[in-house]
């Protein structure tokens, strides 16, 4: 999966895809409505590609996260980003049990779920599968070694 040229833009709602760069900012293009508009540098903007979530070991970067939920859900739909912030906080358990609880809000996990169901849409969330199957076989290695110890 490639998040490069992949925005979120604070004060508008959903992604966007960079389209074209100028002088003064960026023209960008909705992931959903496929509209053009331009954005400057006033706006805060953050590249998904860039972000990631807090752990108690390291930052996991947002596609690992991505991948992820998409592995825990089989492909399907995420529970709704309007859920209850208890229901939020055990889903994201579920997916990255050990994100940092302190450090990562219902508000984040509410938007990493609303990122996720747009890249759906939009038909973005493809992960390579020997990658998947290699991080398959990595657990069943480290369940031997665990069980053989």
């Amino acid at each position: 999966m490639e998040l490069s040229g992949i925005l979120a833009i604070a004060g508008k709602p959903g992604l966007y895809k960079m389209v074209s760069q100028t002088k003064k900012g960026l023209i960008v293009e909705g992931l959903e409505d496929k509209k053009r508009f331009p954005v400057y540098s006033a706006h805060q903007i953050s590249a998904l590609e860039e972000i990631s979530i807090y752990t108690y070991e390291d930052d996991v970067p947002l596609v690992d996260v991505f991948e992820k939920m998409h592995n825990y859900l089989d492909g399907k739909d995420p529970i709704s980003p309007k859920s209850s912030k208890n229901q939020l906080l055990s889903f994201f358990s579920e997916v990255l049990p050990d994100y940092n609880e302190e450090q990562v809000y219902a508000s984040d996990i509410k938007k990493v779920i609303q990122w996720y169901i747009a890249l759906k849409k939009a038909d973005l969330l493809s992960f390579d599968k020997e990658k998947i199957e290699e991080v398959g076989a990595e657990k069943e290695k480290e369940s031997e070694s665990n069980s053989a110890e």
